[in-house]
């Protein structure tokens, strides 16, 4: 087996302005952890067996933008695709690593630490390494769906299964009877649809039993947002809260409209890129109120808790001192996105201006009220699927079984073709 004198050689075959450290347990056969550039991929994974769509045994590929290292593994300094390790596999993968580093000389442990060894054990209890998704279908195309699984490995709806608030039990009543808090705020859970500087309107299918990821698909057409100069595709990492909804009987009070029968929409400011289906803790600093075609739409801006300027940034004022233009350029963006399309602009209540985190917080809790009416049948979804596999006292909840069937009767994964030239074509337009 390698030494760690070995491993540390390795360092000078990475690319430019970028060390790559192969500790001794990635040379062997045994529990490996992604040394993804800032531990990007979240958590430890196992030796990697492709089968011959490309996946791993739990789910998702972890290929994207990954180096290859020896032996065949495709890692990489950034990774946009997650590994599909579970709880049991970070035990062992983020003991591995730590031993490993307890026995190095100090000088190569802070070495090590700073190129984020050793931080996998703890990046194991996080959000994502409790969810893994299974892809299923061909990428790019209108079959393509990203189901979840949690950590026991049950398939599950990451609309209705994965709690609100991080920190809170999965199986218990709702609402979550206990939440993470960071100093004075509350902590919850994001799902990822959409990385930033992507371009494909991926979405929770809220009609579909147990609401997998897909591409949502208009006049029988793949549907990507324009980029309108100066942007490139969606300009934060955009996704959803999960037990929360926008009921489309009910007419907001600030707005004057009905809600869009979605669950509330999160743009996550922070500087890192994360993948489709990857579930973030994220903090709350405030919220925009568009109105899209007719319907309340809220826009909840949030950042993660990891990200490296959240513990300056706790308020909507805040991202205006921090960065500054993001908030002026997220009413432009939502205000014209439609317009290459043919549709008119898009307009705001409150004149389009941003309200507080305090005001946020309570929509989110308005919204969350309303997903529980409507897992427990007191209000009207229409084709909104409730199929849930964990609150119990639901009328919709079902089987494991059950839930596997639905995945299993997915078309399997496969490659996906390229995406069109025309998705990268630039926007122009007065304002």
């Amino acid at each position: 087996m390698p030494t760690l004198a070995s491993g540390v050689k390795a360092a000078a075959s990475g690319p430019p302005g970028k060390t790559r450290l192969m500790p001794p347990f990635w040379a062997s056969g045994a529990q490996r952890s992604c040394p993804c550039s800032g531990g990007s991929c979240g958590s430890p994974s196992p030796p990697v067996r492709q089968d011959a769509t490309g996946s791993t045994p739990g789910g998702r590929q972890h290929g994207g933008r990954h180096a290859r290292f020896p032996g065949g593994d495709r890692r990489g300094w950034r990774g946009a695709e997650r590994s599909s390790a579970g709880p049991a596999a970070a035990g062992r993968g983020g003991k591995a690593a730590a031993v490993t580093i307890m026995r190095a000389p100090p000088g190569l442990v802070r070495l090590l630490a700073a190129r984020g060894w050793g931080r996998a054990a703890r990046r194991c209890l996080g959000a994502m390494s409790r969810y893994v998704t299974e892809q299923r279908g061909q990428p790019n195309s209108a079959d393509y769906r990203l189901y979840f699984k949690n950590a026991d490995g049950k398939y599950i709806s990451p609309f209705h299964d994965i709690p609100l608030f991080a920190g809170s039990k999965e199986d218990k009543e709702i609402p979550a009877k206990r939440s993470r808090t960071t100093g004075s705020e509350v902590v919850f859970n994001m799902i990822v649809e959409v990385p930033r500087w992507t371009n494909a309107k991926m979405e929770i299918a809220t009609e579909e039993p147990l609401n997998p990821i897909k591409q949502d698909v208009k006049k029988g057409k793949l549907r990507y947002v324009a980029n309108i100069f100066p942007h490139k595709g969606y300009i934060w990492n955009y996704g959803a809260l999960p037990q929360t909804w926008e009921d489309p009987n009910h007419t907001d009070n600030n707005t004057g409209c009905c809600g869009d029968n979605d669950p509330i929409d999160v743009c996550e400011i922070g500087s890192k890129i994360h993948s489709s289906g990857e579930i973030v803790q994220v903090k709350v600093l405030g919220v925009l109120a568009l109105v899209d075609e007719g319907e309340t739409d809220w826009k909840i801006i949030a950042i993660s808790v990891d990200d490296p300027d959240a513990h300056k940034i706790h308020d909507i004022d805040d991202v205006r001192k921090h960065k500054p233009g993001y908030l002026e350029a997220t009413v432009d963006w939502f205000r014209a996105y439609k317009v290459p399309d043919g549709k008119p602009q898009n307009h705001f209540a409150f004149n389009g201006e941003f309200k507080n985190k305090d005001f946020a917080v309570e929509i989110i809790k308005s919204t969350h009220e309303y997903w529980k009416a409507l897992l427990h049948k007191k209000a009207d979804g229409g084709n909104v699927k409730c199929t849930n596999v964990l609150v119990r006292d639901s009328p919709f909840c079902c089987s494991e079984e059950d839930a596997r069937s639905i995945v299993q009767s997915a078309p399997v994964h496969v490659n996906g073709d390229s995406v069109s030239p025309e998705v990268d074509a630039w926007y122009f337009f007065s304002k």
